[in-house]
């Protein structure tokens, strides 16, 4: 995998983290987040490219917090497979898997259906996402803007489609 696909693949990565962190603090149950959320590739953008072939959000109550977990293929073809599981408190969570941009998230709450997510790499700031549930609970968007770990800027729009 070249460095350019890396960097996308880590951009993307990120921004489903960010994703499956849109609705902490509502209550378990109504939560607009919880479910299974497909990438839908023909309504995102990704700068750095290549998109990722596909991409599976899961988000499930876990106590007061949730647990995610991602699963797919990058754009090269290599499987993606990685979660966490912990709250919107605005505490560091440690994130499972190979993540090559980020170890932690903070994730934060800024609206019922929205939140900010800050990721960070041996504690320096990456990326920072925000999200956003639709109205009618069917979609999630990711914007996502920051420098990846290799030092190549990241503008990505992701948009999932509720299975």
């Amino acid at each position: 995998m070249n460095r350019g696909m890396r960097a996308h693949v880590r951009a993307v990565l990120v921004t489903v983290v960010v994703a499956a962190s849109a609705a902490t603090g509502i209550a378990q149950g109504t939560d607009p987040a919880y479910g299974t959320w497909k990438l839908n590739l023909s309504k995102s953008k990704f700068s750095p490219g290549p998109a990722p072939k596909e991409l599976t959000l899961t988000v499930e109550a876990a106590g007061p917090g949730r647990k995610v977990a991602v699963s797919g293929v990058a754009g090269d073809g290599t499987p993606l497979s990685w979660g966490y599981s912990g709250n919107l408190d605005g505490k560091d969570v440690r994130l499972t898997g190979s993540h090559p941009d980020a170890d932690v998230v903070m994730l934060k709450r800024i609206a019922p259906n929205a939140t900010r997510s800050t990721f960070k790499l041996s504690g320096k700031r990456t990326l920072v996402s925000g999200i956003s549930v639709s109205a009618d609970g069917k979609t999630l968007t990711v914007a996502t803007s920051g420098v990846n770990s290799k030092g190549v800027s990241v503008k990505n729009t992701q948009v999932f489609d509720k299975q």
